[in-house]
């Protein structure tokens, strides 16, 4: 693999005094500061403000007081705002994609990449809104007499707790439904990556929305998490299993809705007939897109005897031609992992699945020459469920290469996990694909891709079953999730009940005809 070791130049768009006004807005009372630093290098680039649990409530006090004005704003007139947001973010794109890269390390295309979600987001939920927001009218129990109205109205102060792969991504993206429908939002970005979503919140702000309405807390999660999940009316958590099972734990001891994006052991089932060519380029993005700090990245490929070889050879060749560096330019293929931690952890999936018996067909190996948090893509094959990296999420470049002998097999192995958030399969014959597609135990599949098609289908609800989540984002759900329905019932004449001097006997046999007549003629 062709490997970029010279030391990177900071972007001339990250001044100490950009940075240092990015962090100002993060409520601090204790004073307490956390070293932020470029991944490329280990140097800091800012302290990073740690808020108290009396700063959230804080936080919370104010975006309530926001929230009010702003729902009441004209449904139009909070739309606009995310029109002109539209053009900001775009035309802003490297800048906000200077922060990803310094606070993540991921690539430039995917530092880029991550920039276009929240327009997309925006344009779809754009054409969207008002339809899914507005009043409908319903009949009532009495036809004619009665009416009843379902009226979308906002839950309040949302808090979500964004991820450190895609913190501009689920820092806004997540945000925008909701306030589209007229919440305020609390969020809890990753101390790792805050720079980011506060530019991003800054850009939302020169459009127009309210200060004070969308607030920043940041922290270490046990300290700052209770307080945040225990103010807000509704939760949206990117992240881990274990972390989520203590968020919906604790919404719902409050009564409150959460929505939890979670783990993924994501797997790929390569049909006979797939053209072995496509199905290489498309699992190297599947791989190693985002250095494999993907929730749908794929992790295991099933593959028949028949292209196992084939496909092994040339996939291998071609995650050893990547090009793997530290730099601020499209060149690298693949940049670092997120931290040396995080770094340590993938490898030691790797060292756990070589110690039992798996074999490394490329790769396996840290890269501190190339920066502290570098890791190579790896390529394994004999892994087992015995293996960290045959059951659990390993989340980096690594992959494991698996036969099957029949599509039920395939199936079955794919299915054979706790996890059920994405999913792909490939083959020429798309009808068959997607009848094996439709057998996978995932709330994301996609066919002849890896992720990207599902996962940037806005339209359509994407979520996890199994332990990789609850709710959805995407889709009507991902902004109705964010509102609560009043049921205003209207009764325009008293006849629910015995009419005056009619006995209850007369009244029943009458309620009852009534009944089959509405049957019979469709009223509703």
């Amino acid at each position: 693999m062709t490997m970029t070791t010279q030391r990177p130049t900071r972007p001339a768009s990250l001044t100490d005094d950009f940075l240092r006004s990015l962090v100002a807005r993060v409520p601090s009372s204790s004073g307490a500061t956390w070293k932020l630093t470029e991944v490329y290098t280990g140097d800091v680039l800012v302290e990073l403000p740690q808020s108290t649990p009396g700063d959230i409530v804080a936080a919370y006090d104010a975006a309530r007081r926001a929230q009010r004005e702003w729902a009441a704003w004209p449904l139009r007139k909070r739309l606009a705002v995310f029109r002109r947001a539209h053009t900001l973010l775009i035309d802003n794109a490297h800048t906000t994609a200077d922060l990803i890269q310094a606070e993540s390390g991921k690539n430039r295309r995917m530092a880029i990449e991550e920039t276009c979600d929240p327009p997309m987001v925006m344009s779809h939920y754009l054409k969207r809104a008002r339809k899914l927001l507005a009043p409908v009218k319903r009949g009532g129990p009495v036809p004619v007499v009665s009416t009843s109205t379902e009226i979308r109205q906002p839950k309040g102060v949302v808090g979500i707790i964004a991820p450190w792969n895609f913190p501009f991504a689920t820092g806004l993206s997540d945000a925008i439904p909701a306030l589209m429908a007229g919440n305020g939002i609390v969020l809890k970005p990753d101390n790792k990556t805050a720079l980011s979503p506060l530019y991003g919140i800054s850009l939302l702000e020169q459009a127009g929305l309210p200060k004070g309405l969308f607030q920043v807390v940041c922290g270490e999660g046990p300290d700052v998490g209770p307080t945040l999940i225990d103010n807000a009316n509704y939760v949206m958590f990117t992240g881990s299993t274990a972390t989520g099972r203590f968020v919906g734990e604790r919404a719902g001891q409050n009564l409150i809705g959460c929505c939890l994006e979670l783990g993924g052991k994501n797997p790929m089932i390569v049909l006979p007939d797939a053209d072995v060519d496509e199905v290489v380029q498309g699992a190297l993005f599947g791989v190693f897109g985002n250095t494999g700090q993907i929730c749908m990245h794929i992790e295991r490929i099933y593959l028949p005897d028949s292209l196992y070889e084939t496909f092994r050879d040339k996939f291998v060749a071609a995650a050893e031609a990547l090009t793997i560096g530290a730099t601020y330019d499209f060149g690298p293929e693949l940049g670092s992992l997120v931290s040396v931690d995080h770094r340590d952890r993938v490898a030691s999936h790797v060292e756990d699945a070589v110690a039992r018996g798996a074999t490394v067909l490329t790769g396996g190996k840290p890269r501190p020459d190339l920066g502290p948090a570098f890791y190579e893509p790896t390529v394994l094959e004999g892994v087992t469920k015995e293996m960290l990296a045959g059951s659990c999420e390993t989340f980096g470049p690594v992959v494991a290469l698996h036969r099957y002998a029949d599509v039920d097999e395939a199936v079955a192995l794919a299915n054979d996990t706790d996890y059920g958030l994405n999913a792909s399969v490939w083959g020429t014959d798309l009808k068959a694909a997607a009848a094996v597609a439709r057998r996978i135990e995932s709330g994301n599949v996609n066919v002849n891709d890896s992720l990207a098609a599902a996962y940037a289908a806005k339209g359509t609800p994407s979520g996890g079953v199994k332990q990789s989540g609850v709710g959805v984002r995407h889709g009507d759900q991902g902004l109705l999730k964010y509102t609560d329905v009043q049921n205003l019932a209207v009764l325009k004449k008293q006849v629910m009940g015995a009419r005056p001097g009619q006995d209850y006997e007369a009244y029943v046999k009458q309620m009852l005809t009534s009944l089959k007549l509405m049957r019979k003629t469709r009223i509703r």
